[in-house]
């Protein structure tokens, strides 16, 4: 059973090996709210925008009442999904597709919670965490998120298959679908995530669930001591492009 200090401990070293320059945040899916009552309500904010200000060290509750996107909404089983997204007609409108109907079964396709399941979602810096929490979620640049992908493959081997729809990047992609499917997954990020956050055109986001975190943790221990180091030092690149020898040990020998 992990604590406090160890939950910090996770954080340290998730922050230290990969470099990020925010927090990662701790999502959970709350059946009361008692607990959380104390936690400032994300009042008018999207989902997104919740983690935004999470991965910036703010701890927050957000509810149906609170949240001002409806496609998160509804994958988050707060509000049933509007018509005018589910049949197309609002993503057409944004240009984000030309035809209704691609855009209706993508939004059908979506991965969501049961409705009315999960009365309130608890984010936060994942330093702040008592206990592990459901989801663990990372927004940084794609290179930091790359070894926390490969510190889970040191756990399962084998080949990551991420699903997205280039829509819901936040709150489906790296939220729901972890907490749903037990794996972790990397987005590409989305229209609204880039339009109404400070994600950067560089960075994307990834979720995995939080019981991962002692195993994702240990594995970028192993990773730090000489994988990360040797690939962002680019020896190979920088011979090659001078047209030296590679040295020892750079091709596998």
């Amino acid at each position: 059973m992990e604590n406090a200090e160890q939950i910090k401990e996770y954080d340290r070293i998730l922050r230290d090996a990969t470099g990020l320059r925010s927090h990662p945040v701790g999502v959970n899916f709350l059946r009361d709210l008692a607990p959380a009552q104390e936690v400032e309500r994300a009042k008018g904010h999207r989902f997104c925008q919740a983690v935004m200000r999470a991965r910036q060290g703010e701890r927050l509750l957000l509810t149906a009442e609170e949240i001002a996107c409806p496609a998160a909404a509804s994958a988050l089983g707060f509000k049933a999904l509007p018509h005018k997204l589910e049949s197309g007609e609002m993503l057409k409108g944004f240009g984000i597709f030309q035809d209704e109907a691609m855009a209706a079964r993508t939004v059908r396709a979506m991965p969501r919670l049961e409705l009315g399941k999960y009365p309130g979602i608890l984010l936060g810096p994942l330093d702040s965490f008592p206990d592990l929490p459901d989801v663990v979620l990372l927004e940084g640049p794609v290179e930091k998120l790359m070894w926390v992908a490969l510190a889970y493959l040191n756990a399962t081997g084998g080949r990551l298959a991420s699903s997205t729809a280039v829509l819901q990047a936040i709150c489906v992609d790296s939220a729901v679908l972890p907490f749903l499917q037990d794996t972790i997954n990397l987005s590409y990020g989305c229209y609204g995530c880039r339009e109404a956050t400070d994600l950067e055109e560089g960075e994307t986001a990834m979720g995995f669930p939080g019981h991962l975190l002692p195993v994702i943790t240990e594995n970028l221990i192993h990773l730090r001591e000489k994988a990360i180091p040797r690939c962002r030092g680019k020896v190979v690149f920088r011979t090659w492009r001078e047209g030296l020898p590679v040295p020892k040990g750079h091709c596998g020998d």
